[in-house]
């Protein structure tokens, strides 16, 4: 419930009287002399989906706009004031969707403090090949304020709003890289992780340089849902970790490629941490705009030639958001097909009934290579097979079938876990 408050010169006391009377509100009614002037100040309370609704039937029949009004939290009122909003969409106004979000970003000391310290407990959880320190990075971070910025900015076409977000992302982003990459550097040389560590082989880093459907659905879906819980009322809170978790160890773990000196890894979660940004400005936009939300002098109907070049920030934030979620999904969706023509192949050969014998346990694909549209393929099959017993052409059929299947070179390594039976 929000608590309404207007300052109403007496000239116009009747139309704010008609307007509310129409719309069955209770209302009070307070002289008020303040400003030199016969005013009255009128309080009512109305639920939040009418906020919109009734200031803009105000303004239609006359009321200033640059009034002086305010808007409030209310737990409680009576009588009950559902009947104001004509429709239950059950969102916020305009003027508090943008309050909400620019009350969501912290200042520029807190902001970039807190991106650091989540990117060097995001990039200490990836080398632990901890979950749990992984987690506890996203709680940490900031990140939620400045991509819903960004989202309301496009979606009110509010300038300000539109270059402070997109701002401290970008600058939030590169610090979380440069401070995973600093950590990573001093604890790898400092003896603090052993000096032969694979970092590729780490499951927590490993699961982030290798971007598919499923990391794409957690971009999207964090955009989605950050946007609903800001315009419904609704604790964004818990939005925060999502939005985090879509970012920050994509960061943590460039930040690492660069440490140990490995492009492929950089690149992989490079590309991760390009699609989930856009997919999150980009879904939490279309969430907005589906939802109703619109710039306050935006026309009926859709835009026309006019229309786009007064909004030209708005259209450019779009256009650079499709290039980038665009190009960063083509990468995305061409990895996405080379694993499932691997795992395709790999079943097909072990099919063989010469290996019924074994078990397939899991099938790892890594790309390597500085090249975003060729990538050399690094296989790794891992079987289970009866104990004592050799198959040695398994790894050369395996690469065969591997390098038909996505008509390029690929390198195959098996790995045999031993089992044992007892009858």
């Amino acid at each position: 419930m929000r608590l309404i408050q207007i300052r109403v010169e007496d000239g116009d006391l009747d139309t704010v009287r008609a307007v509310l009377d129409d719309r069955e509100i209770s209302y009070v009614q307070t002289d008020e002399e303040s400003a030199g002037g016969e005013a009255s100040l009128i309080q009512f309370p109305i639920p939040p989906e009418a906020v919109d609704e009734v200031f803009e039937e105000l303004e239609s029949a006359g009321l200033d706009p640059d009034r002086y009004a305010v808007v409030a939290t209310a737990e409680t009122a009576r009588p009950d004031q559902s009947v104001a909003a004509e429709s239950h969409a059950d969102r916020i106004s305009h003027d508090e969707l943008r309050g909400r979000a620019v009350g969501m970003n912290p200042g520029a000391v807190t902001y970039y403090g807190m991106t650091i310290l989540s990117a060097v407990v995001a990039t200490a959880g990836l080398l632990l090949d901890s979950p749990a320190i992984v987690v506890g990075s996203m709680v940490i971070a900031p990140q939620v304020g400045s991509a819903l910025i960004a989202a309301v900015g496009t979606t009110l076409d509010d300038r300000l709003l539109v270059k402070e977000g997109f701002r401290d992302q970008l600058l939030g982003l590169l610090l979380a890289v440069a401070s995973a990459a600093t950590f990573g550097f001093l604890v790898r040389h400092a003896g603090f992780v052993p000096g032969q560590l694979r970092v590729t082989t780490v499951q927590q880093i490993a699961q982030r340089i290798s971007p598919g459907f499923l990391s794409l659905a957690v971009g999207l879906c964090a955009g989605a849902a950050g946007a609903v819980g800001l315009a419904t009322a609704l604790p964004v809170s818990l939005v925060g970790v999502m939005i985090a978790a879509a970012l920050i160890p994509a960061a943590a773990a460039v930040g690492v490629g660069i440490a140990w000196g490995l492009p492929a890894v950089a690149l992989g979660a490079g590309i991760l941490l390009l699609v989930n940004a856009a997919s999150i400005n980009l879904t939490g936009f279309l969430v907005l705009w589906g939802l109703g939300f619109r710039p306050r002098d935006w026309g009926h109907g859709w835009p026309n030639l006019g229309t786009v070049r007064q909004y030209a920030p708005t259209v450019m934030a779009l256009l650079v958001l499709l290039a980038t979620f665009a190009g960063a999904s083509t990468v995305t969706v061409r990895q996405m097909q080379v694993e499932t023509s691997v795992n395709d192949a790999v079943e097909e050969t072990l099919a063989d009934e010469s290996y019924e014998d074994l078990r397939l346990l899991s099938v790892r694909t890594r790309f390597g290579g500085v090249s975003v549209y060729r990538f050399d393929r690094e296989v790794t099959v891992q079987v289970s097979r009866p104990d004592d017993t050799a198959y040695p052409r398994l790894a050369t059929r395996l690469e065969a079938a591997v390098t038909a299947a996505i008509a390029e070179e690929s390198s195959v390594e098996v790995t045999f876990v031993d089992r044992q039976t007892a009858r």
